[in-house]
């Protein structure tokens, strides 16, 4: 990378390079307090920020500090509850404001510089956040990366390496000995147990034979709103659900009750093949068992003896990533200045471009572009839709939020394109009338509509002049949330999970 786009990129974040700011690394596994520490620390300041890598966790910070007193605004891309007087902001890591200063600022799930996606979220939030204490959490797989870049900037830290407060161990013996069968999964259940599955349909399959078992069961996986997820986690919590089945969604933040931890699988799909789990995902997972305060030991476990020795093995290993250059974002005013170089009014054509660029840069640099396969998508639908936009109103859509391998979501956010390509102004997605009923055969379209109005919630803050209906949206999600928490307790599943089917290819 040439010294003329580190400092271009550096340049972003003036506020911070003027401050003489402070970086406190509380790195460790689950169950450490490494974020209840730093939290503290928030709460007593006269300023702060808290940056989440999710909505859920940013609502669950704002509320704990408005439950100790302390005004509190939240900021998402999908909304901003501002407090009159309030100091404090808790925000996902997006959201960050490189033009605020504040006393106190925590930076969450640090490993999360590695995610393929996001990761240049948590890198502009490390150089960028203009605050004088830096409090990093997380695992300690990326610290030498980012200390690197820190030593760099000439910018000093401290680092605190926490333990568990509670030991973690790994069961003797697999739920269901050499081969997985249900009725041996029944048996082994206790309250308290959560099991662990990759994706929707094992879930809800998993869940709705649990509850034919005669056990209460808590339901949570990514598709859902936070505000679904945050009711699930109440009814574990209070007793009201004696199992838990979710996806790792519950392997960031969520703070529950679980005395065991079941995988149903070690492998999960990647967006092109199934994969085993990486130590830092069975570690961030396994790790939410034993609950400090609530238990004195931890369990975890897999369904089938033959997958004991890859959750021993990634237990055991050190997961400290080797050292690596931190990923940029591109922004929307590089982008305006490469189509002009290049030149093209293609927004994929740039992000190709950079693609190409960021391919070469495997070296020892400590930053690089990170352009993603699914911003290249997200361009081409885009300029195909919508040739004439300007770069940077693409550049904007580019960021929406976007499940683009999904056909109906796709289409959604391709109208809303053409609404802000045609200036014509779009009304809040139609709420159907079984939104009132109790039968949970639109479980999935209700999820599809949550993902309209968070794309629909997102644009109205970008385009107001378009889209309109802002003041509809937490009505309509009330509704869609109150549907779906009904649909998940008594939903059918999907007759067999992904293991039963695989095994019944080999009867």
């Amino acid at each position: 990378m040439s010294l003329a786009v580190y400092q271009d990129y550096l340049s972003r974040f003036r506020l911070a390079r003027q401050m003489q700011r402070q970086h406190h690394f509380y790195v460790g596994p689950t169950n450490s307090g490494k974020t209840y520490q730093a939290l503290e620390t928030l709460r007593q300041a006269s300023s702060g920020v808290y940056l989440a890598p999710l909505r859920l966790l940013a609502m669950e910070v704002r509320d704990r500090l408005m439950q100790a007193g302390v005004p509190c605004n939240l900021v998402t891309g999908e909304e901003r509850v501002m407090v009159p007087g309030a100091k404090h902001t808790a925000s996902t890591i997006e959201m960050l404001r490189p033009d605020m200063a504040v006393d106190v600022a925590v930076i969450d799930e640090i490993q999360m510089l590695m995610d393929p996606d996001r990761g240049s979220a948590w890198t502009a939030a490390l150089l960028g956040v203009p605050a004088k204490q830096v409090f990093i959490c997380g695992a300690n797989s990326v610290t030498a990366s980012c200390t690197r870049v820190l030593d760099a900037l000439g910018e000093p830290y401290t680092l605190t390496h926490l333990q568990r407060m509670t030991p973690l161990l790994i069961e003797d013996h697999s739920i269901c000995g050499t081969r997985y069968h249900a009725a041996k999964l029944h048996k082994a259940l206790q309250p308290g147990d959560a099991i662990i599955a990759f994706s929707r349909k094992d879930v809800l399959t998993l869940a709705a034979r649990i509850r034919q078992w005669g056990l209460s069961v808590a339901t949570i996986y990514g598709a859902l709103s936070p505000e679904v997820r945050r009711g699930e986690s109440a009814r574990f919590a209070n007793g009201e659900a004696q199992i838990l089945v979710a996806t790792d969604a519950i392997g960031m933040g969520l703070n529950l009750p679980i005395r065991r931890v079941i995988f149903a699988n070690i492998h999960k799909f990647d967006g092109i093949a199934p994969r085993p789990l990486n130590a830092t995902e069975m570690r961030q997972i396994a790790g939410r068992a034993g609950r400090h305060g609530l238990y004195d030991t931890g369990y975890v476990t897999v369904l089938e003896e033959d997958e004991q020795w890859h959750l021993q093995a990634m237990l055991q290993v050190d997961d400290t990533a080797p050292l690596f250059a931190l990923p940029m974002a591109v922004g929307s005013g590089d982008i305006e200045a490469l189509s002009q170089k290049i030149p093209t009014w293609r927004l994929a054509e740039c992000m190709a471009y950079l693609q190409t660029q960021y391919q070469r840069q495997h070296d020892a640099t400590s930053l690089q572009w990170q352009v993603t396969p699914l911003q290249h998508q997200q361009a081409l639908l885009i300029d195909d839709v919508a040739p004439k936009l300007s770069m940077r109103d693409k550049y904007r859509l580019m960021c929406a939020p976007l499940a683009i391998q999904v056909p109906i979501a796709r289409d959604y956010f391709l109208q809303c394109v053409e609404a802000v390509a045609t200036q014509q102004p779009r009304a809040l997605p139609n709420m159907p009338d079984w939104l009132n009923g109790q039968q949970a055969q639109y479980l999935e379209q209700a999820e599809l509509i949550c993902q309209h109005l968070s794309l629909y919630s997102w644009l109205s803050y970008q385009y107001p002049q378009i889209f309109l209906d802002s003041a509809l949206i937490d009505d309509a999600r009330s509704k869609l949330n109150a549907y779906i928490s009904r649909a998940l307790r008594v939903q059918a599943g999907y007759g067999k999970t992904q293991r039963e089917a695989e095994l019944a290819q080999y009867r």
